[in-house]
């Protein structure tokens, strides 16, 4: 038997001291005062949070169906196990630092809630107040999950497993936390400022983006990037289904984030739907425009950087307005996936392009467009007259963007440093399917390893 490595070990060792630490915090009763609470928003945001989790399969899908044949199990799983590290990592500690007691406007207290103390018997979020905290926490979990699974597809055929383990765990605690903190705490200072960032387009959509260009440059070039050779997309339907269950799921990140069953949910969701609409039909007319033919990928890509772009104006702007967001998106993004296919970053899936420029696009758009006549709580736009708020949201962006690129560049950097972040070129070539994870699918065989050899089996006897 081959001797295990310290480094090996050692993911299953803070496991289980997680574990063992876990038994010794005091049981009690989740909000036994039912009372303060509505039952309908209750009951909708937990089909929202239900929702929003339905998103990182429908994002190993989407993923999964554009890499090479032998990138699509160890890309799905990617986006998928964050779902594990995330939950975990979360309840320890994650939701202290993001939504804990505000040091500064910074960070939270990572003592506040630590293993989600005080979180199911203390008073509901103040910004949430017909809700239990608990569903509260538990409704920005699914927004931590699928961030950093987002970032997959721009390092995607060439980054180890445990490497991206590594990169999850550190980009949750020193970049999603602190970005959560500063936009949707009351004493954020992004929030103090009067950004306005509704679902997530400075805290998902621009930290993953911007983690996945710094992610691109520090992996650097695939071998078929360098030789120029064109990869066909593994599964088309896959994508079609990824693309699915995102707009799906979207409804549940965009409308819950209402934080309620109110009008203001269903004017986000009205907003979330029609700016994917008008992003995918945007972004498949471009190219027929410029001579192309209409895409099954150009319109799946063309509704998520819709759906992107809405995110941080959803509860914001009116439904009309979220026409022109979706249909400008698309074609700014499209734009830069041409430039970018012309330089030598070899972003893999275009995250950077769709996710990072689709977000700071929505950003800047809600500066644009938001009016109180949608939420009073919130501002009005430059379209009103509002120049301030606008340049409010712009300097919101850009102090986004310059943390979310520079801290993941920094944490590229540090993990490739006491580990190899690339597999050799010798695994790259064969696949990430077979030499990570000893497992593929290939023309309806599932590859199973037996003893470091590949066997075959049928794909429907598995």
């Amino acid at each position: 038997m081959k001797k295990l490595t310290f480094k090996q070990i050692s993911p299953f060792l803070i496991l289980t001291l997680v574990a063992i630490a876990s038994i010794f915090i005091k049981p009690v009763a989740d909000f036994a005062d039912t009372s303060k609470y509505n039952g309908a928003d209750v009951a909708w945001i937990i089909v929202a949070t239900a929702l929003v989790f339905l998103m990182t399969p429908g994002l190993a899908f989407f993923y999964g169906g554009m890499v090479h044949r032998k990138n699509v199990i160890s890309t799905m799983i990617k986006s998928v196990v964050a779902a594990g590290i995330v939950s975990i990592l979360w309840v320890v500690v994650g939701y202290s630092l993001a939504f804990g007691q505000s040091m500064g406007g910074f960070i939270g207290n990572p003592m506040t809630h630590l293993f989600f103390k005080g979180v199911n018997s203390g008073e509901p979020w103040s910004l949430a107040p017909t809700i239990p905290k608990t569903l509260f926490s538990l409704f920005q979990l699914m927004f931590a999950i699928i961030t950093p699974g987002l970032v997959v597809g721009a390092v995607a055929e060439r980054i180890r497993f445990t490497s991206y383990i590594l990169f999850t765990v550190l980009f949750s605690l020193l970049v999603y936390a602190p970005l959560a903190h500063w936009s949707w705490h009351p004493d954020g200072f992004l929030f103090k400022m009067g950004a306005l960032d509704f679902a997530g387009g400075t805290v998902v959509h621009i930290s993953a983006g911007c983690a996945a260009l710094a992610g691109a440059l520090v992996l650097k070039r695939r071998k078929v990037h360098i030789e120029q050779k064109e990869i066909p997309p593994a599964n088309v339907p896959y994508v079609l289904i990824g693309t699915g269950l995102l707009w799906f799921g979207w409804f549940g990140f965009n409308a819950g984030s209402a934080l309620g069953a109110s009008a203001l949910a269903v004017s986000a969701f009205a907003t979330t739907n029609t700016a994917a609409a008008a992003a995918g039909l945007s972004w498949m007319f471009f190219e027929v425009a410029r001579g192309k033919k209409p895409s099954v990928l150009g319109f799946c890509i063309g509704a998520v950087v819709g759906l992107v772009a809405i995110t941080p104006a959803a509860g914001f702007v009116a439904i009309p307005q979220s026409i022109f967001i979706g249909a400008v998106a698309a074609i700014i993004s499209n734009l830069a996936v041409h430039i970018k296919a012309k330089s030598t970053l070899d972003d893999t899936l275009d995250v950077f392009p769709c996710h990072g420029i689709g977000g700071m696009v929505g950003m800047l758009l809600t500066g644009v467009f938001a009016t109180k006549a949608v939420n009073s709580a919130g501002n009005d736009g430059l379209f009103l007259g509002n120049y301030s708020f606008f340049f409010t949201q712009l300097k919101a962006m850009l102090i986004s963007v310059g943390y979310s690129f520079t801290v993941s560049f920094a944490i590229f950097k540090f993990i490739n440093f006491i580990l190899p972040l690339r597999v050799s070129e010798e695994d790259e070539e064969v696949g990430l399917d077979a030499s990570q994870h000893n497992e593929k699918y290939l023309q309806g065989t599932l590859l199973v390893s037996n003893n470091g050899q590949m066997k075959e089996v049928p794909a429907e006897s598995h």
